[in-house]
């Protein structure tokens, strides 16, 4: 199951809550009073404009449009009521408030439109989030595993932050990673890692050489765009963790590629999977004479492997203090909490931790229990 939270619900364009339709109402209906009673040297008939410019900021033209109607007609009663429609006060407060009525209609039109817009961008993101970023299987083999993307922009739905799961004839394998860059350009170099990842990651291939395939692809996709308008050349390199779990065995290999190391969560104690011989984040191994190496580490049922990107443990709250996710995730975990309910735990905590719950970074987390090996074949897919 794949716990991130759903967009926001938008609401009907030109449908207030009735609360907010009572306030312009009422402010029409004390200000007519109180200027029909008040003195003649006292005029409050420019105050009627407040109605109309009110409902437009969350109503739509048409509402707004009722509402600058029943305010010109309070003008013309406060008129009636103190003199006469022909005085010229009152005939240029009432052709005031007709004009500036029209505005604001017009503008909630506007605003109305741009929502439209909005909205309909929102769809086609959340279409791409779907094909870029697939929900991870609750069940993969002897694992159950969770997965949660938190991104930093408001509205935003995904960013350079990556993860994916395959399965093949032996086990599972896992990437996470982070793309350099923020933006659509982010988005389209995980795209590319992601789709070099599924196409190769259940071939009959050790795990050095399936990084080495996504490494081609990184270096692949940057030679293509060099030259590009308002981008240096030579850039364009995304760290990962690149994991390995058999079906069979108590152990896990990792391959990591500059990317913050793995969590293994056994009982009350966290231990930070360092691998000996940390490769170059991918797009970059052309630079350095390097070959990948996977370290295996033991990998046990009840264990917990805990994947992450900078965004978690680089976020800091209002004294500067990074998040330690280290011991947060031992504290998240009581009674052996599954993956789901860890990553629940991680993420309200995350978001407490930092100012006003908005991170500075996307963030992603993979959480991955082996459970006893089930009976029988597991069938292969990619997710």
């Amino acid at each position: 199951m794949d716990p991130r939270p759903p967009p926001p619900r938008t609401r009907r364009h030109g449908e207030p809550r009735l609360a907010l339709l009572a306030v312009p109402f009422a402010l029409i209906a004390v200000v007519t009073l109180v200027d029909v009673l008040a003195p003649p040297e006292v005029h409050l008939g420019p105050f009627l404009v407040a109605a109309p410019a009110l409902t437009a900021s969350f109503a739509g033209p048409r509402t707004t449009g009722i509402v600058g109607a029943v305010a010109v007609l309070a003008q013309v009663v406060v008129a009636v009521s103190r003199t006469t429609l022909t005085d010229l006060n009152h005939t240029f407060q009432i052709i005031a408030l007709i004009l500036i009525s029209a505005f604001v209609t017009f503008f909630a039109h506007l605003r109305e439109v741009h929502e439209a817009q909005l909205t309909q961008l929102r769809s086609v993101a959340e279409a791409a989030q779907q094909v870029v970023l697939r929900p991870l299987r609750e069940r993969m083999g002897p694992l159950r595993v969770a997965s949660v993307y938190l991104a930093a922009e408001a509205e935003a739905l995904i960013g350079g932050d990556l993860y994916a799961a395959a399965r093949t004839a032996h086990g599972t394998r896992l990437l996470i990673g982070d793309v350099r860059g923020k933006g659509l350009d982010a988005v389209g170099e995980a795209a590319v890692v992601l789709g070099a990842f599924r196409a190769a990651a259940h071939l009959d291939a050790g795990l050095p050489e399936l990084v080495a395939r996504l490494d081609a692809a990184v270096a692949a996709d940057r030679d293509e765009e060099d030259g590009t308008p308002g981008r240096p050349e030579g850039e364009g390199f995304t760290t990962a963790a690149v994991v390995d779990v058999p079906d069979r065995g108590t152990t896990v290999e990792v391959v990591s590629c500059g990317h913050p190391p793995p969590l293994l969560l056994r009982g009350d104690r966290v231990v930070a999977l360092e691998v000996a011989h940390p490769a170059p984040p991918l797009g970059l191994a052309e630079l350095v004479d390097f070959g990948y190496t996977a370290q295996s580490f033991a990998f046990e049922p009840g264990d917990v492997l805990l994947l992450y990107t900078d965004g978690v443990i680089e976020a800091r709250d209002a004294s500067g203090a990074f998040y330690p996710l280290p011991d947060r995730a031992a504290a998240a975990r009581p009674g052996a909490a599954g993956p789901e309910a860890l990553l629940r735990r991680l993420c309200a905590d995350l978001l407490r931790h930092s100012p006003g719950g908005r991170l500075g970074d996307d963030a992603a987390m993979v959480a991955v229990e082996r459970l006893a090996p089930r009976a029988g074949p597991d069938p292969k897919g990619t997710t």
